[in-house]
């Protein structure tokens, strides 16, 4: 994936609570491939495959709706009162 994706995939991981880090498959060049792992440590980190992240997402979508991210604008009107006579 790329920085863009990478960036889509960090955030719908922090909002489902999910631990992983998303980071450069190379951590000398950002500007190239990136994927997700179990921890921030190059040395010591395991990459997470896409078919487990594809699984784990599928999961957690069908228990727990991701959030759109689109807030809908307060409605704005005017109440109009019964006329008193």
């Amino acid at each position: 994936m790329d920085a863009e994706e990478a960036r889509q995939t960090d955030v719908k991981l922090r909002r489902m609570g999910i631990p992983w880090v998303v980071a450069p498959v190379d951590p000398e060049a950002p500007a190239g491939k990136w994927g997700v792992y179990d921890s921030v440590e190059p040395s010591t980190r395991k990459p997470i495959t896409p078919d487990v992240l594809g699984d784990v997402m599928a999961k957690l979508r069908a228990t727990r709706p991701v959030p759109s991210g689109k807030r809908q604008a307060p409605t704005r009107g005017f109440a109009l009162l019964p006329k008193q006579d």
